[in-house]
């Protein structure tokens, strides 16, 4: 049973008049009003009144055990904390003492204290079916403390997140835990949880390095270096062995001086350089998802202006995988695909674009995008002739001329059926790509992606071998003659 001695040493002057009944009496005077506002869950009088209490007698441990319930109640628990352990110190068979020493324990996140004291509890009473169930809770968070440990070193963030939660039910005033939760909600990108947990723990204790460092963690990993680097230095103040927040500053510093001179070389036109400035700068740290989205989505820039158009592309996937949101990679990845005459994977990522933000711009590159696939799903004229888009009528003239005379059937007669078909068909391929090509009419609408036969210009209407004859000056204007096995030449009349 607690002890109730009073002592009057050190007592206020009019206390020191009373006899110790008195002074007992009083103290229970108060400690009764104390229980009254405790009941009306008027935690703050029932405090003042305990604390009267203990004021009268300072060695009576029940009143260190009633304050320690009000101060539980007010979430105060180290406050709690400390009378619980004097109730204690004053009667070790305190059974309440013990178990609130052990709750108090148990929300602060140890554990391994608040199962001794639970342990002491059933000494006192076996059958304490409280003590037991909190036992219990004191080995599912020493468990869920086991399992966070392993995932973080997995980086499985998800199951340490899971973890801490659980234990924060029993454990809700851990800070650590809180800490631990928010680096990992900060390293799957939750950045507004992590915030938040953080600025909880800030606005009780404005000093602490763990929550500043999270803080800082979140800025970076938005990459707000600047203000980052500002929230290390302060955890670094707060706790100077503080490995976290060192590392983390260093990593911010580096991250920007390498970014920024990449940027500088790009702009200088050193493309080699900025390429390789940005490949260093990617090795700095992993876990800085949209920093390093920026990064690969700036070295796919510089890679399509050196002409590794498949490396770019690969570059602005991983940009995207690290952040599904970022439009500059789609928008960079869509132009390389462009490039690359990969046009359907174009137009994708521009209706992508264009879904997320339906600008004209957006809209325009859209149906430049839709209009080349719709072109290159046509025959490719100039690559049937063997000429660029922008060829001279002379060019095409010419190129006509030799290909006509490659897959003319005539010089071909002695192959094969399959060689005959195949050469005919390309003879009319040519003839057909000569007939638009060669018409200003014709080409203008075929180079704007308009379909000819929709305009009326069926192209199944010509007759190649008309067109030759035209060329080459009619009929008789010339003959294939057999100089040897395989060998031709073209006699003009």
């Amino acid at each position: 049973m607690a002890t109730e001695n009073c002592d009057a040493v050190n007592m206020d002057p009019d206390i020191e008049l009373l006899s110790d009944e008195e002074i007992e009496r009083d103290a229970e005077a108060f400690k009764e009003q104390g229980n009254a506002f405790y009941i009306k869950k008027d935690y703050t009088e029932a405090f003042n009144y305990y604390t009267k209490a203990i004021d009268m007698c300072p060695k009576n441990a029940s009143y260190y055990g009633n304050r320690a319930a009000t101060l539980m109640m007010l979430c105060r628990y180290r406050e709690a904390l400390e009378d619980s352990q004097q109730a204690v110190r004053l009667d070790n068979s305190f059974m309440k003492g013990h178990l609130r020493e052990g709750k108090c324990h148990l929300s602060l996140g140890n554990a391994m204290a608040a199962s001794r004291c639970f342990q002491k509890v059933l000494e006192l009473e076996p059958d304490n079916s409280q003590a037991q169930q909190e036992l219990k809770n004191a080995e599912s968070i020493l468990e869920y403390e086991r399992m966070a440990e392993i995932g973080f070193e997995k980086r499985d963030f998800r199951m340490v997140v899971f973890c801490m939660d659980r234990a924060l039910e029993c454990a809700s005033a851990c800070h650590k835990f809180k800490i631990l939760k928010a680096e990992c909600l900060a390293l799957l990108g939750r950045y507004p949880e992590a915030q938040s947990v953080a600025s909880d723990i800030l606005r009780m204790d404005s000093t602490n390095a763990d929550a500043l460092y999270v803080r800082g963690l979140c800025l970076y990993y938005e990459d707000c270096i600047d203000k980052a680097v500002q929230f290390f230095v302060q955890a670094l103040r707060m706790a100077p062995d503080h490995d976290k927040a060192r590392l983390a500053c260093r990593n911010s510093k580096a991250l920007k001086a390498k970014k920024e001179e990449g940027n500088k070389a790009f702009k200088e036109g050193n493309f080699e350089a900025a390429y390789d400035l940005y490949s260093e700068a990617l090795t700095i740290d992993p876990n800085n998802i949209k920093t390093n989205a920026k990064l690969f989505c700036n070295r796919a820039t510089v890679g399509s202006k050196l002409k590794k158009l498949e490396q770019a592309i690969e570059d602005c996937t991983k940009a995207i995988k690290l952040d599904e949101t970022y439009i500059k990679a789609y928008l960079r990845r869509a132009q390389c695909y462009m490039d690359t005459e990969q046009y359907e994977e174009g137009v994708r990522d521009y209706e992508k674009v264009y879904q997320t933000e339906k600008t004209k711009e957006h809209k325009h590159l859209l149906k430049t995008a839709q209009l080349e696939l719709k072109k290159s799903k046509r025959k490719d004229y100039y690559k049937i002739l063997g000429v660029d888009k922008n060829a001279t009528e002379e060019e095409i003239k010419k190129a006509y001329r030799k290909r006509a005379l490659l897959h003319h059937p005539d010089r071909h007669s002695s192959a094969s059926t399959e060689v005959q078909k195949e050469e005919e068909k390309k003879f009319k391929e040519v003839g057909e790509a000569f007939s638009v090509l060669s018409d200003a009419k014709k080409k203008a609408r075929y180079d704007s992606g308009q379909d000819l036969e929709d305009d009326g210009m069926n192209m199944g209407d010509f007759d190649a071998n008309n067109i030759f004859k035209a060329f080459f000056g009619g009929p008789g204007g010339f003959s294939f003659e057999a100089s040897g096995p395989g060998n031709f030449f073209f006699q003009f009349g």
